[in-house]
């Protein structure tokens, strides 16, 4: 449940992120904006990396949302790099790549919850 929450405000926080970059273009003030987006980017990213350790620990499965959540956390480091040097050439890409990357794995935690409250029938 905790992993799907922290996944929900990963792809809301990402979502929100290319709205203030349009502020950030379009009114004098936006810079602040687009900028607490990246760092709220960041903290859930983080959040999402401890909910996918603490979703493993309990039942000793297996540890590929730990690994796909440090990885995010990576890019998304990465990509908080590129935008304080202004590399905007990769930092708008790697951006769409989060964004639809978060809605990968949203998906498939929403599907996965669904499949396992969903009971079977024999």
């Amino acid at each position: 449940m905790l992993l799907r929450v922290a996944i929900i405000l990963q792809t809301l926080a990402l979502f929100a992120a290319p709205v203030t970059a349009g502020l950030l273009l379009s009114v004098p003030n936006g810079q602040p904006l687009h900028s607490a987006a990246a760092y709220t980017v960041f903290v859930v990213a983080v959040l999402h990396l401890v909910a996918a350790i603490l979703a493993w620990r309990p039942g000793g499965g297996s540890p590929k949302p730990i690994m796909h959540a440090a990885g995010f956390l990576v890019l998304v480091s990465a990509q908080v790099a590129l935008g304080i040097a202004q590399v905007t050439a990769l930092h708008v890409p790697l951006g769409v790549l989060l964004f639809a990357g978060s809605v990968l794995q949203l998906s498939r935690v929403w599907s996965s919850d669904r499949a396992s409250r969903t009971p079977s029938s024999v």
